[in-house]
């Protein structure tokens, strides 16, 4: 972020959307802590201070609800820690409004409107998200963020078993009409956004029907009335390879980037965690595929498994490097609430601890049937491995000697990113400990890859961000 004088990655969406469904009249502010300090004046304005957050903030989001306390405000919490886990805000919050906000909100509004309002509201129901609003983006600032976010569906077909995603969303999955789409679409542009949309489904996927008969060409159309500003990063399941008109249209409507959850190079490891997708195929082919296609494939990896071998960290790395991958996020398994790991590994025993909702600090919150400093140690191995320098940069350049992006993607200048360059130059091409490597490609691709040019500068910038993490956290 830092290189493109931005303060965080993303707006803080779930909160947007709870916005648009508060009563019009009501006065909001949003803080997003991400960009700014929450101050006592901003809790002290309000009536109602409404919280949500995800495991890995529970140490913030205490504080917060202690300090909302202490200023006698009322708080209003809900979102994904709270939904797994509002046992251990017992005492620190008024009222808690959880599972989906479209379902459970009303009637909280209802009670809060009759001076009546109930501690708990939750719901067994999953909301049709036909009601869903367009979230507030006129609450934040948008030169803050790096890109924008929009929702199309929730919910995933696949039930892996270390993932709260079908507990939250289901396996049935939900989706929201074109009209609500093109409106969101419509919401960011008034913005005057150019640049990346990051659709956040966790399946984009999970109804490939709807998606090439109503959403994608509604999308296609959108974009070239309005001139190609978007770029689309989405999150899908690695059989999004077994489908070249999905990928055809997605690249058509300004996909440039898929997640993907590869998980394991061990089968064994799949099959323990139900990930039945990735299981019985060649998933390097799948990969190259999808990049073939004009999709850089994010992957996603766990070390961990119960059946993962003692040579499966020399295998991980191999499988990065192989597969091109260049953003290979690589974290250790851990047991979250209300997943089907955590179930089992209570009826076994092995629970130690709440999981930190941090998969890259180095720590586990169960025992493993590793040896816990193997285990470490080897995870240790692979994540200053696949980011060293010589290891990064070798990848970097053979995904984009294969990588072809669609020829409708537009690589926006602005200032911020503009300002990118001579700030990778300086602290990476001078003062960096890879500036052998970051030349070496700087010029390749200037003059082998010109179209590419700015995606290696933006891959030298993101192995800068991985090494510094992992000399933080090692």
């Amino acid at each position: 972020m830092g290189f493109i004088s931005k303060k965080a990655s993303y707006p803080p969406l779930g909160l947007l959307t709870v916005a648009a469904m508060l009563p019009e009249e009501w006065e909001l502010r949003l803080v997003d802590m991400n960009v700014r300090k929450l101050r006592d004046k901003d809790i002290i304005w309000a009536d109602y201070v409404f919280v949500s957050a995800m495991i890995v903030q529970a140490d913030s989001v205490r504080k917060v609800l202690e300090r909302c306390k202490s200023l006698g405000r009322k708080t209003v919490a809900g979102g994904p820690i709270f939904t797994t886990g509002h046992e251990e805000y017992t005492g620190v919050v008024d009222h808690f409004v959880l599972n989906e906000a479209e379902e459970t909100l009303p009637a909280f509004l209802s009670d809060l409107k009759k001076g009546t309002p109930a501690r708990m509201y939750t719901s067994a129901e999953w909301a049709d998200l036909d009601t869903s609003p367009v979230p507030r983006k006129d609450l934040i600032k948008s030169s803050d963020y790096g890109a924008m976010n929009i929702q199309y569906s929730r919910g995933c077909p696949f039930d892996c078993e270390f993932c709260n995603i079908t507990s939250l969303f289901g396996r049935a999955p939900r989706t929201k009409s074109k009209e609500q789409l093109i409106a969101e679409l419509d919401s960011i542009h008034a913005l005057g956004w150019k640049g990346c949309v990051f659709i956040v489904d966790d399946n984009f996927i999970g109804n490939k029907a709807k998606l090439k008969r109503e959403i994608l060409p509604a999308m296609i159309g959108w974009m070239a009335r309005n001139n190609y500003p978007f770029t689309f990063t989405t999150e899908a399941s690695i059989n999004l390879a077994d489908d070249e008109e999905l990928m055809g249209l997605m690249v058509q409507a300004g996909f440039d980037t898929v997640f993907v959850g590869i998980e394991s190079p061990n089968e064994d490891s799949l099959s323990e965690c139900g990930k039945r997708a990735n299981k019985g195929r060649d998933m390097i082919a799948s990969i190259r595929k999808m990049q073939q296609s004009g999709l850089e494939v994010q992957g996603g990896f766990i070390v961990g498994f119960d059946n993962d071998p003692p040579d499966i960290f020399d295998r991980m790395i191999s499988f990065i490097q192989d597969s091109s991958v260049v953003t290979a996020m690589v974290g250790m398994l851990n047991a979250l609430p209300s997943t089907k790991l955590h179930n089992r590994l209570a009826k076994e025993g092995r629970l130690l601890k709440r999981a930190s909702g941090n998969n890259t600090d180095f720590s586990i919150n169960f025992i493993p049937s590793m040896d816990h400093d193997y285990l470490i140690g080897g995870y240790k191995r692979v994540i200053e491995n696949i980011y060293s320098p010589k290891q990064y940069y070798k990848r970097v350049t053979t995904f984009l000697q294969n990588y072809r992006p669609g020829d409708k993607i537009k690589f926006h200048v602005r200032y911020n990113y503009v300002l990118a360059l001579p700030k990778s130059i300086i602290r990476i091409g001078i003062f960096g400990r890879e500036r052998f490597q970051y030349w070496k490609l700087f010029f390749w691709s200037l003059f082998r890859r010109p179209k590419l040019f700015p995606l290696a500068i933006t891959f030298s910038i993101y192995g800068f961000h991985f090494r510094k993490m992992v000399k933080g956290v090692r």
